[in-house]
């Protein structure tokens, strides 16, 4: 078990994490995540040792890290996967490690099988790709036996089989009593492979839940809905609450009414209808959602701010979907800030489709709204 209390770390004047308090739990898959920069790495470090709060305390098992007689068999760690002599052969790495703390020649042998190494265990870690040092630090990290793992982004590099692998290996841990903590850049393999998430941007924390409640606490159910006759539809369905979208001649997206309330309207009012299909927000959606105004840097997109609204082939006037969500939530539509680019280096003048002094300063207000204060990670 890990848990953080009022974690903070300072570097000068810059607060990486910030009175961040959370507990992982055995049993289960904890998926660490959040944008760049948001204090992952650091806290990782912290957990572990290899940085001292400025203040609150961290513990693994009960007591901090480096307290742990035999650390090794407490807690394994991935979060470096090139830390190793790269003249050493996988096998003599590990082997190194475990004559530290008198792990056993069996052991060893053990994790170079199961992290898919035999047949290159006597090779040298320098030639190895990305994911076979992934696999390497991995089996590192196993070797101990810890009741607790910490993985940073372990899938990085893995093909196919070896990302269901390391899927399939979480699981397992987790399932024998362990407590698992995982960050990972991938949401879809995190709605795969954890069971609750620790969610934080800019050092703080956004979301301590599980997977399913994460979803729905961002979601924006919708209903697509595919007819011939979709603008006296639209007519019929128009009421407060209800946010009607364009996306294509005949396909309506609709929020504020469920499949069959739509299709019980449009049976009464002889409507056909050729598809009602219920839209569910996915962790990637409620990812960006939630930490939107916790992004270090947002990037431009390539077909500019025009790209923001498009027009409803199926409205007697256009709608803008931004102005439609704004409509829908009370909000203005955060994402206009990162629909846009500033200047380059060097440029004096703005052209059509790009930043003027004052929408940067209002995309920055934006992005400070909620969450004052910059962190690195």
């Amino acid at each position: 078990m890990i848990e953080a209390a009022n974690l903070t770390k300072r570097y000068g004047e810059k607060t990486a994490v910030e009175d961040l308090s959370f507990t992982v739990r055995p049993g289960a898959v904890t998926g660490f995540l959040g944008p760049n920069g948001a204090g992952k790495s650091t806290t990782m470090r912290m957990i572990v040792g290899l940085d001292a709060p400025t203040a609150g305390s961290v513990t693994v098992n009960g007591r901090p890290y480096a307290e742990h007689a035999a650390p090794q068999r407490e807690v394994g760690a991935l979060l470096e996967a090139k830390a190793v002599h790269t003249g050493r052969s996988a096998y003599h790495h590990l082997r190194a490690m475990a004559a530290l703390t008198g792990i056993s020649r069996r052991r060893v042998d053990e994790v170079i099988e199961l992290a898919g190494l035999a047949d290159v265990a006597r090779k040298r870690a320098g030639g190895f790709s990305l994911g076979m040092g992934q696999r390497l630090g991995i089996a590192a990290a196993l070797l101990g036996d810890p009741t607790t793992l910490i993985l940073d982004e372990p899938v990085n590099g893995l093909d196919p089989d070896g990302v269901l692998w390391i899927r399939t290996l979480l699981k397992d841990v987790a399932a024998s009593g362990r407590a698992v903590l995982v960050s990972s850049h991938l949401m879809s393999e995190m709605a795969l492979t954890a069971d609750h998430l620790i969610v934080i941007g800019r050092g703080r924390l956004i979301a301590d839940v599980s997977v399913a409640e994460f979803v729905a606490r961002a979601a924006r159910d919708s209903v697509l809905v595919r007819s011939p006759d979709a603008g006296r539809l639209r007519e019929v369905l128009a009421e407060d609450g209800v946010v009607i979208s364009g996306v294509e001649r005949g396909l309506l997206d609709i929020t504020g009414l469920t499949a069959g309330q739509i299709g019980d309207r449009a049976h009464a009012e002889d409507i056909r209808v050729h598809e009602l299909t219920p839209q569910q927000a996915s962790l990637e959606e409620a990812f960006m959602a939630l930490t939107r105004d916790a992004v270090e840097y947002h990037g431009g997109t390539a077909a500019g701010p025009a790209h923001a609204a498009r027009p409803d082939p199926d409205a007697a006037n256009p709608i803008d979907l931004d102005d439609a969500t704004t409509r829908a939530t009370g909000n203005a539509p955060a994402a206009t800030a990162a629909q846009t680019a500033g200047n380059q280096p060097g440029e004096t003048t703005n052209q059509p489709g790009e930043n003027t002094p004052a929408a940067d300063e209002a995309a920055d207000q934006a992005r400070e709204f909620t969450t004052p204060g910059r962190t690195d990670r």
